[in-house]
């Protein structure tokens, strides 16, 4: 079994994995969800985030792990995670993106998302709440984000929201061949998904190729909507 590293995606904090985390450990795997810092009250002002620094950050917490794991990032946390593959590739035995910007070197995740069917929908929910932030309503996360999680689990899935630093949408991302390269990579795509949707992952997909790929008919959410697909998903998945 794996030792699983999630990330979550904009706009959420680790709390988006509360349907997950168990289910994982129950299938055996091993399971760390960072807090990234700003995002979960560590003080840490949110102004002061950037991509590099989460990157970093993770990054850390995958030296103090002891074997090469699994990393999955969510959304917004596709751009995190091919940022610490560049910095540490041999902690990484392979990289999951969830409905995630698996991006070229040079391309940001608003770049990618500009050229979605949705973007206009995008540019109207996210607003700009000062001091280089955004934010995201309940009802427009809800059309968005959560359109197949059931009533029961859009308590969480609100609780899990806050503020997203500019930055980390805006900034692209520097990777090469030779470190985040060498990593195998592996694409859940999801059919449901109004954040980024089916035509824009696949077409991320055809210019960063992944060795597997797994199809869910679910949002953009399905650690939320369907976490047991989710998991058995995770778990077909071979470094």
């Amino acid at each position: 079994m794996a030792h699983i590293v999630l990330v979550p995606g904009a706009f959420h904090g680790r709390r988006c994995w509360s349907r997950l985390i168990p289910l994982l450990e129950t299938a055996g795997h091993r399971v760390t969800a960072p807090e990234l810092l700003g995002m979960g009250g560590d003080g840490t002002p949110l102004s002061e985030i950037s991509l590099s620094i989460w990157a970093d950050q993770i990054a850390a917490v995958l030296a103090d792990i002891d074997e090469p794991v699994v990393l999955v990032g969510h959304s917004r946390g596709g751009a995190l995670i091919s940022e610490v593959a560049e910095r540490v590739p041999q902690r990484v035995q392979l990289l999951i993106y969830l409905a995630a910007f698996i991006l070229p070197s040079g391309k940001s995740v608003f770049d990618l998302a500009a050229t979605g069917s949705n973007a206009a929908a995008i540019t109207a929910a996210f607003r700009e709440a000062g001091g280089g932030m955004l934010s995201v309503s309940v009802d427009s996360a809800d059309a968005l984000f959560y359109n197949e999680v059931s009533e029961d689990w859009l308590v969480i899935a609100h609780e899990s929201l806050g503020l997203e630093p500019l930055s980390a949408l805006a900034t692209p991302i520097k990777v090469t061949s030779s470190r985040f390269g060498t990593v195998p990579r592996a694409y859940i795509e999801c059919t449901l998904d109004r954040a980024i949707p089916i035509e824009l992952q696949r077409a991320m997909l055809v210019n960063m190729p992944c060795q597997q790929v797994v199809t869910l008919a679910c949002d953009h959410s399905p650690f939320l909507s369907d976490p047991h697909a989710l998991v058995e998903a995770i778990h077909s998945l071979q470094p």
